[in-house]
C-alpha cells in the first residue's frame, strides 16, 4: 500500500465511514505503522482488528470514522487452515442520535470458505440486531447468484453492486456496502478517479446511508 495515494483518495470519497482490508498494523522491520498514519493524518478514529500476526507482520482490517465508537465487538471468522479473517463491529451515534451498526469484513478466497464466514455473520446479525446496520467490505463473491449473496439479500435491502475488480479495467463485484433496519442506501456506485485507480487494486465502493422517514 502506498500511504500517501491511499490518503488522497480518501480525502476525495469525504466519507464519515470508512473501511479498509489488508492494513499493516505493525512490522518486524519498522515500517510504518499504516493505520495509525492515516487516522493521525486524516483525523478520523480507527478501529483495528488484526487478523494476522506472525514474528515479521501483524495486519487486517480497519474502520475509519469521524465518530468515536460507542461500543467494539471483534469476531474471527477464520476456517480451518485457511489465512484468517475477522470482522470489526462497532456502534457509532450519528446525528440526532441515530444508532448506527457498522460491520466491516474481508471473506475468504474460497466458496466454502465463504459459506460459513457468511452464516457466522448471520448468527452474529441475529444474536444482536441493530436498529440500523450497515455491512461492508471485501465480500470476494462475483457471482450473482451464489448462495452467500441469496442469504445476504433476505436480510439486506437491494443494493447496487458495481464492478471494483480490477482497479483498473473493473470487471468483478468483490467489495459491497449493504444495510438493513432503519435506513436504505442511496447513490451506491465505485470511486474511478484517476487516482483511486492506482492506489489499490480494488476501486472503492461509495453510498449515502439515507434514514427512512416516519
Amino acid at each position: 500500500m502506498a500511504p500517501d495515494r491511499i490518503v488522497a483518495v480518501i480525502r476525495e470519497l469525504d466519507a464519515d465511514v470508512l473501511a479498509l482490508q489488508e492494513v499493516e498494523a505493525q512490522h518486524r522491520f519498522g515500517a510504518l505503522d499504516q493505520w495509525a498514519y492515516l487516522a493521525e493524518t486524516l483525523g478520523y478514529f480507527c478501529t483495528l482488528g488484526i487478523s494476522l500476526r506472525t514474528q515479521r507482520r501483524s495486519y487486517g482490517n480497519a474502520l475509519l470514522s469521524r465518530r468515536p465508537a460507542i461500543n467494539v465487538r471483534l469476531h474471527d471468522l477464520s476456517v480451518d487452515r485457511h489465512e484468517p479473517r475477522g470482522a470489526i463491529d462497532i456502534d457509532l451515534e450519528m446525528e440526532e442520535r441515530r444508532p448506527l451498526r457498522v460491520i466491516s469484513t474481508h471473506l475468504g478466497l474460497r466458496g466454502p470458505e465463504r459459506r460459513r464466514q457468511i452464516d457466522a455473520l448471520m448468527t452474529i446479525l441475529a444474536t444482536e440486531p441493530g436498529e440500523t446496520t450497515v455491512l461492508l467490505g471485501d465480500f470476494n463473491e462475483w457471482r450473482p447468484g451464489s448462495r452467500n449473496l441469496r442469504i445476504l439479500r433476505k436480510l439486506f435491502h437491494p443494493a447496487p453492486a458495481p464492478p471494483t475488480f480490477p482497479a483498473r479495467s473493473p470487471l468483478f463485484a468483490l467489495d459491497r456496502i449493504l444495510a438493513t433496519g432503519a435506513a436504505a442506501l442511496v447513490d451506491v456506485r465505485s470511486h474511478g478517479s484517476p487516482l483511486a485507480r492506482i492506489a489499490s487494486d480494488h476501486l472503492p465502493v461509495r453510498a449515502l446511508l439515507q434514514w427512512k422517514t416516519a
